[in-house]
């Protein structure tokens, strides 16, 4: 399931649960009395509330999608579903970064946010260059080896 699939499965629950299950949460709380002492009614509208933001922030995150241009992303520097292989010059380490949505960030995956300090710090970036970037832990320094764009990936399959 890729991003776009999970976000659109976690609106529709959400829509469910705005407009069947929590007005008819409401409306048995209300059948108990006094609204201004009633625990459950202001949970639910509490959890109305929660529920219509994460909505609305769905919707935004669902226009962002629809709005990146693949075509515009560019060939040969990194972008949003770039691969880098890079080393880290001050651990002598490498490693394999993947430039994702901050939805599918998984760190232990490989696959960073385009809005982290990495990725932030990547983006733009070409094969063979240096760059330091400040991350909570500090400053750090790495060595871009190799990077396939989501182009490279596309002519690959």
């Amino acid at each position: 399931m890729n991003v776009r699939e999970k976000l659109e499965a976690e609106l529709r629950q959400l829509e469910q649960e705005l407009k069947v299950d929590l007005p008819r949460e409401l409306q048995r709380a209300a059948a108990h009395g006094d609204l201004r002492e009633n625990g459950e009614y202001q949970a639910a509208r509490e959890r109305v509330r929660l529920v219509g933001a994460r909505v609305s922030e769905l919707h935004q995150r669902l226009a962002a999608l629809a709005a990146i241009n693949l075509d515009s992303l560019p060939r040969d520097r990194a972008a949003y579903g770039s691969t880098l292989r890079v080393l880290d010059l001050d651990k002598d380490v490498e490693a394999t970064y993947r430039l994702v949505m901050p939805e599918e960030a998984d760190v232990s995956k490989g696959m960073i946010s385009t809005s982290s300090p990495l990725g932030r710090g990547f983006m733009g970036k070409r094969a063979g260059d240096e760059i330091e970037v400040q991350t909570p832990q500090g400053v750090r320094r790495f060595e871009i080896l190799s990077l396939r764009t989501i182009h490279d990936d596309a002519d690959a399959s």
